[in-house]
C-alpha cells in the first residue's frame, strides 16, 4: 500500500506541473510502475485456491486499478493513458471473474469503454468489443471463429501451447494451458460420452504434447488429449468421468487459459474435541487448513547453534524444505519465512505468517546443552515457561529479537489474551507425538522430552495456533551424527508432516487442503 500511496502523490504533483517540466517522462515512470506493481498482484489472485476470497488482496488490486484511471484522467494526451485505461480494466475484469464483485465488472466496463471514446486512434480500440462483450455475458466466443481481436499476434505468427498442468482442489480440478502469448479461443461442453473441448487458434503444441493423451486417473477428467485441427489450430479435449460444470478464464503475464471443473463435494466429517474436553472457537466454527507456514530458525548472521561441520540455521531450513515437499505432494499450500540462508527478525517471521493468511505455524529449531549427555525432543507452545530448562531455551531463541524492555508489557498482554491456546497445545502434542514415534526406531536412545509452553518472541502475536519444535540436540554426539544423514532429517520432516496431517484432520476431515500455482 505504501507504495500506491507515493504512486497517487506523485499523480497528484505531475498534475500540478503538467505540461511543464517533463511531465510526459514522468507519466512513463509511474505507468511502468504500475505494470510493476501489476504482476505480483495477479501472482496472487492465481495463488488464491478456488473459492477463497481475501478481502486485503482485493482491496489493494482496486487501488491499483483506481491508480490507472488517475492516470488517464489526469494526462488525457499522454501516449500512456489509453494503455492504463486498458490494463485497469482488464485488470477489473479478471477481479471480476476470480471474487463475482459486480463493482469490479462495472468498472471494467467503464475503463474498456472509454479506451474508444477517448482514444479512438489507439490500436487497442479494435480489442475492446470482445473484452466489453465477454464481461457483458455475450456470446464473444461462442461463434466457430473467434474475432480477431483475440489475437496477440498477426495471424502468420503461430502460437505455442508450451504445457498443460493439472492442481487439485477440494471442490474443484483446475487445468491450466499454458501459452507463449495470448490466443483467440473457443470452448464447449458435450455430451455421449461427456467432454469439453477448446479451439486454440493460430497455435501449435510444443514437441512433448504433440497428438499426446494425458491420463488424469480417477477424477472428474479422465484424460486430457491434444489435437491438431485444419488452418493453425489446436484443439485439447477433456474427457469426464460424468457431465460437470466448469469455469474457463485467461491470466496474464505470463498469459494462460485456466479451467475449473466441478468435483463432488463431501460432506463433512464433525471435528473432534480438543485436549481439555470441549471444543474451542475455531472447532464451533468448523475453520480447517488451508495455509501452512513453515519458519526454519536462524539464518544469515545467526546461526543458531553450531557443531563441527553444521549449524542450527542450515539443519532447520534443510528440514523445512523437505516437510515443504511432503506437504506440497498432499496439495498443501505452503509459505516458507525463509529459503536460503538469509536472516530474518523474530517479529518478521510471525508477522509474514499473519499477513499470508496462515492458518498454522511452525518453527522448526534445533537444540543445544552445556551437557552433552542431554537428548531428545520436545515442543513448545506459547505461554509463560513454568521452570528454568524452559525459560533457559526461551531466552537462547529470543536472543535475536528487536524488543527492549518498554515492549514488556505489550508482549505480556499478547500471551495473556493469547485465543490460541488450546489450539496451538493441541497442535504441540500432536505435532510431538508424531515427531517422537517417527524418530524412535532410527534413535532408539532419543527421549522424549514433552510438550512445553514457553515464551517464545517468535510464537508472540501470531494470529494462528502456532508452535516451535525443537526436533534435536546438537550437542548430543548420537543426535549430531545422525542430524548429518539425508535420511535422518527426511525422518525429522516426516515426523512433523505426520503430526500437521493428523492435526488437521482433528478439526475438519474435509477441510481446505489447497496448493500453490
Amino acid at each position: 500500500m505504501r507504495s500506491f500511496g507515493r504512486m497517487a502523490a506523485a499523480l497528484a504533483v505531475l498534475a500540478a506541473l503538467a505540461p511543464g517540466l517533463g511531465a510526459q517522462s514522468n507519466v512513463a515512470a509511474l505507468y511502468e510502475e504500475a505494470l510493476a506493481r501489476e504482476a505480483p498482484l495477479r501472482a496472487e489472485i492465481e495463488a488464491l485456491p478456488p473459492g477463497r476470497s481475501d478481502a486485503s488482496l482485493h482491496q489493494r488490486i482496486r487501488v491499483l486499478i483506481d491508480a490507472y484511471r488517475d492516470l488517464a484522467r489526469l494526462f488525457p494526451t499522454s501516449g500512456y493513458s489509453d494503455n492504463a485505461l486498458w490494463q485497469g480494466g482488464t485488470l477489473a475484469g479478471d477481479l471480476y471473474r476470480r471474487f463475482g464483485d459486480e463493482a469490479d465488472r462495472t468498472a471494467a466496463i467503464e475503463m474498456l469503454t472509454a479506451v474508444a471514446a477517448r482514444f479512438p486512434t489507439s490500436s487497442l480500440v479494435k480489442r475492446v468489443p470482445t473484452e466489453v462483450a465477454r464481461l457483458e455475458g455475450t456470446a464473444a466466443r461462442a461463434s466457430a471463429e473467434p474475432a480477431p481481436q483475440r489475437r496477440a499476434g498477426p495471424a502468420s505468427s503461430t502460437v505455442l501451447l508450451q504445457g498443460i498442468r493439472r492442481e487439485l482442489f477440494p471442490d474443484v480440478l483446475r487445468v491450466t494451458l499454458d501459452l507463449e502469448r495470448e490466443v483467440a479461443f473457443r470452448d464447449e461442453a458435450l455430451d455421449g460420452p461427456p467432454r469439453v473441448y477448446i479451439d486454440l487458434q493460430n497455435t501449435k503444441a510444443a514437441e512433448a504434447l504433440k497428438d499426446a493423451t494425458l491420463p488424469f486417473g480417477d477424477d472428474v477428467v479422465k484424460q486430457v488429449r491434444v489435437g491438431r485441427q485444419l488452418d493453425v489450430r489446436t484443439r485439447v479435449v477433456f474427457d469426464l468421468h460424468d457431465a460437470t460444470g466448469y469455469s474457463v478464464y485467461a491470466l496474464y503475464n505470463p498469459y494462460r487459459i485456466v479451467f475449473d471443473f466441478e468435483r463432488e463435494r463431501v460432506a463433512p466429517a464433525a471435528p473432534s474435541t480438543n485436549s481439555t474436553g470441549g471444543f474451542s472457537l475455531s472447532r464451533q466454527l468448523g475453520l480447517g487448513v488451508g495455509r501452512i507456514v513453515i519458519d526454519p530458525g536462524h539464518g544469515g548472521h545467526d546461526p543458531g547453534a553450531k557443531i563441527p561441520g553444521l549449524t542450527e540455521a542450515t539443519l532447520v531450513l534443510d528440514v523445512a524444505l523437505r516437510l515443504e515437499r511432503l506437504l506440497k505432494a498432499e496439495e498443501v499450500e505452503v509459505v516458507l519465512t525463509r529459503r536460503s540462508n538469509t536472516y530474518v527478525p523474530l517479529e518478521e517471521r510471525t508477522a509474514r505468517a499473519n499477513s499470508s493468511g496462515a492458518d498454522l505455524f511452525l518453527s522448526i529449531h534445533a537444540n543445544a546443552s552445556d551437557a552433552s549427555s542431554v537428548q531428545g525432543v520436545e515442543t513448545y507452545f506459547l505461554d509463560l515457561a513454568p521452570d528454568p530448562a524452559a525459560a533457559a531455551i526461551a531466552a537462547r531463541e529470543n536472543a535475536g529479537s528487536a524488543k527492549s524492555m518498554h515492549h514488556l508489557p505489550d508482549i505480556l498482554e499478547a500471551i495473556a489474551l493469547n485465543n490460541k491456546l488450546d489450539e496451538s497445545r493441541d497442535f504441540a502434542a500432536m505435532v510431538h507425538e508424531r515427531l517422537y514415534a517417527r524418530l524412535r526406531p532410527a534413535n532408539p536412545g532419543l527421549r522424549d522430552l514433552g510438550v512445553k509452553q514457553a515464551p517464545f518472541v517468535v510464537l508472540v502475536g501470531a494470529r494462528m495456533p502456532a508452535i516451535l519444535a525443537e526436533i534435536a540436540f546438537m550437542t548430543n554426539p548420537q543426535d549430531a551424527a545422525l542430524l548429518k544423514t539425508e535420511q535422518y532429517r527426511q525422518e525429522i520432516a516426516a515426523g512433523l508432516f505426520d503430526g500437521l496431517m493428523r492435526y488437521q484432520t482433528s478439526l475438519k476431515t474435509s477441510s481446505a487442503l489447497a496448493a500453490t500455482p
